[in-house]
């Protein structure tokens, strides 16, 4: 839990505040040393505001920090005249040097992380499984900086899990922007999307209902019933999971037909989840031993491609 806690503040507070502020108060040696210190900060509040998870501070702070840092730089360039263009002295060259090397690899993960929001050729097009209000994407996207699941992807120890690996995982935010009341609260209430009704995304069948799982307390998690309670409903021969659904919510039951939009479940906290949110894949149809094993379909949610960060308002 503290490394939950302490991650954020330090990579998504502490460090973009520093930057901005090394940029105001900074002194750079010459013109060259300070575009290659506008460029380090953009970088890094880039990648950070395109990759990052922005579960403990509101989800607008990249926004935030853009604003801070176009005044910062703004503030810098004030005094860049009076500068030499390059540097001189082994020191201010060194110091050009890793600053250059800093921003080429804040660069590179921003570019690789915007490099994975990109909509596939061949998708799954669905509704948006919940109601009203506003939503974040935590995990989705093509590649594994903005989504976890494409871990699953290669090795044969995730065979079996083979088919979550382009899921997506939501979150529902507050009016502050937060997806729950405290950091990372005990008790499930205290989280938006917690008990949120939940709609089928297409029509078709169910394949499996599962309920009775435990709800778990955050941020502790099953292992032993990886999805939870959960749903899998085949869809034109597409089977879709809906799954870490509230106990005693699950309102259908295996072989039933359902209809787009119709009430399925809530969402809740079982299986291998730390905290309340929806996860839903589409993949090829599995087998009754090991149903999350067939190949990974890409999904679109009412005609959009979700990645990281993605804002939903219904």
């Amino acid at each position: 839990m503290l490394f939950a806690v302490w991650a954020p503040l330090i990579l998504q507070l502490i460090v973009p505040l520093g930057l901005i502020a090394w940029l105001v108060f900074g002194r750079p040696p010459s013109r060259a040393g300070w575009a290659l210190q506008v460029l380090v900060v953009a970088c890094y509040l880039a990648a950070m505001g395109a990759g990052g998870l922005w579960l403990v501070l509101p989800w607008f702070t990249p926004l935030v920090y853009a604003g801070l840092f176009a005044v910062a730089a703004l503030y810098s360039h004030r005094s860049v005249g009076s500068l030499p263009t390059i540097p001189s002295g082994f020191r201010s060259w060194a110091a050009i040097g890793a600053m250059g090397g800093i921003a080429a690899l804040f660069a590179g993960l921003a570019l690789y992380v915007l490099s994975g929001g990109g909509t596939p050729a061949d998708v799954v097009e669905l509704s948006f499984p919940l109601g009203k209000g506003s939503y974040l994407v935590v995990n989705g996207g093509g590649n594994e900086l903005i989504n976890a699941h494409r871990m699953t992807l290669e090795g044969e120890r995730f065979r079996n899990w083979r088919g979550q690996s382009y899921g997506v995982d939501i979150e529902k935010l507050n009016a502050m922007g937060l997806r729950a009341r405290g950091i990372l609260p005990k008790h499930l209430t205290a989280y938006e999307i917690f008990g949120e009704p939940l709609y089928a995304p297409c029509n078709g069948q169910v394949i499996a209902a599962v309920d009775g799982v435990e709800e778990m307390t955050p941020p502790e998690m099953d292992r032993q019933n990886m999805t939870g309670n959960h749903i899998i409903l085949q869809c034109s021969g597409v089977w879709v999971l809906l799954a870490h659904l509230q106990r005693g919510s699950v309102a259908v039951a295996d072989g039933q037909p359902i209809s787009r939009g119709q009430p399925l479940a809530r969402v809740g906290n079982t299986g291998n989840t730390g905290e309340p949110h929806l996860h839903i894949h589409a993949q090829r149809p599995g087998t009754a031993e090991a149903p999350l094993s067939g190949d990974p379909l890409h999904v679109v949610l009412d005609g959009r491609y979700l990645v990281r960060n993605a804002l939903i308002l219904k």
